[in-house]
């Protein structure tokens, strides 16, 4: 569904993405891991077509994205920070981006509901709390039924009921075969979700497993365990 191929991006001096390569399908859950400035947001957003690469080929559905747009609305794209206008309101947030995406079909407002933001609707941006936000972000991410969600730290700042809510929505989109890619620093978060993992470090891609290959390496049950030794491998390399 996304193949990434031979990517390369550097910012002056700074080489963000150093030669990536990467397959993801369908009906799987991928971890996106690694260390601060390893280049995680630098290929979100490279396969957002937010960021134009210095060489390569990113091919969504066997198509290189270059210079198309069309791919983006089978992505739902969820923010590690979302920025709204501050003087609008929830309920017009929602309505100008159903308005701008022309979606004819049955929008997915699941999230909506589960989240109670009907009630908010009135609520205006520059008052919301991070974690309202979260919601806002997370709710439009699913709302126009993608293929693909892309999720940064999507439970970052949620209350732990939220946090669940939306992991089990994940759970669900899963099993109806969409892609999705997550990154996130809470390891124990990632457990119930993820199918593989996407360890990055240096602007290269460490390795690309499945979970179940990881814990046998690691000799590690538990993800969150088997994550955490691999990072502490990778600073002694």
């Amino acid at each position: 569904m996304i193949v990434v191929e031979n990517l390369s991006k550097h910012f002056g001096k700074l080489q963000a993405l150093n030669k990536v390569n990467l397959t993801c399908e369908k009906g799987e859950c991928i971890a996106l891991i690694g260390p601060n400035a390893c280049g995680k947001t630098t290929l979100i957003k490279s396969i957002l077509g937010m960021v134009i690469p210095n060489q390569g080929t990113i091919k969504f559905n066997g198509r290189p994205i270059a210079g198309q747009f069309s791919y983006r609305n089978h992505i739902g794209y969820m923010p590690q920070i979302g920025r709204y206008p501050d003087n609008m309101s929830i309920g017009q947030i929602i309505d100008m981006i159903k308005e701008i995406r022309n979606y004819n079909d049955q929008t997915d407002e699941e999230l909506i509901e589960a989240f109670k933001l009907k009630q908010l609707f009135h609520k205006r941006m520059r008052t919301l709390s991070g974690g309202t936000t979260q919601k806002v972000s997370a709710s439009l991410a699913f709302l126009f039924n993608p293929d693909v969600l892309i999720l940064d730290e999507p439970t970052a700042g949620l209350d732990p009921l939220a946090s669940e809510l939306l992991k089990e929505k994940i759970i669900k989109e899963k099993k109806k075969g969409r892609l999705i890619l997550i990154t996130s620093h809470l390891l124990n978060e990632l457990d119930e979700l993820i199918t593989q993992i996407v360890f990055m470090q240096e602007g290269k891609i460490h390795f690309h497993k499945s979970v179940e290959q990881l814990k046998v390496d690691t000799r590690e049950e538990k993800l969150a365990k088997a994550i955490s030794l691999v990072l502490k491998q990778s600073q002694h390399e």
